[in-house]
């Protein structure tokens, strides 16, 4: 009995191991969605590989910093937003405006920056 224990315990390990590995690759953007890393946030609102709108929000901590962020694709487009003077504990929030179609395969990708430091570089690859 102790062996089939062992053995359903490694399996299920084992099973947890593979669909954490799917959960940290993320999924592709085919749809609108949000994807952050550390104190970054990017989000579209678009389906496949039109972007007309990209948000980019970056979470402040308790000191009042100087906020921005740059937002680009890995075929050449990229924009930078605003800089922003924001009180501590408050979320910074700027959009860009793509609107155009981009290859399949494309990386989206925001580096949010607080105090002149990056703190957090999210990305997500383009689907149809």
């Amino acid at each position: 009995m102790y062996t089939i224990t062992k053995k359903l315990a490694a399996g299920i390990g084992a099973l947890a191991a593979a669909l954490g590995c799917v959960v940290v690759a993320g999924p592709p953007a085919a749809a609108s969605g949000k994807w952050c890393n550390h104190s970054v946030c990017i989000e579209t609102y678009d389906n496949g590989t039109y972007l007309g709108r990209v948000e980019v929000s970056v979470t402040n901590t308790n000191q009042p910093n100087r906020i921005s962020a740059r937002v680009w694709t890995t075929n050449g487009w990229s924009a930078n937003t605003k800089v922003e003077d924001v009180a501590k504990f408050r979320t910074y929030r700027d959009q860009a405006y793509p609107q155009r179609h981009f290859p399949a395969g494309t990386r989206l990708c925001a580096e949010g920056f607080r105090g002149g430091a990056s703190v957090g570089l999210p990305c997500v690859t383009l689907t149809n």
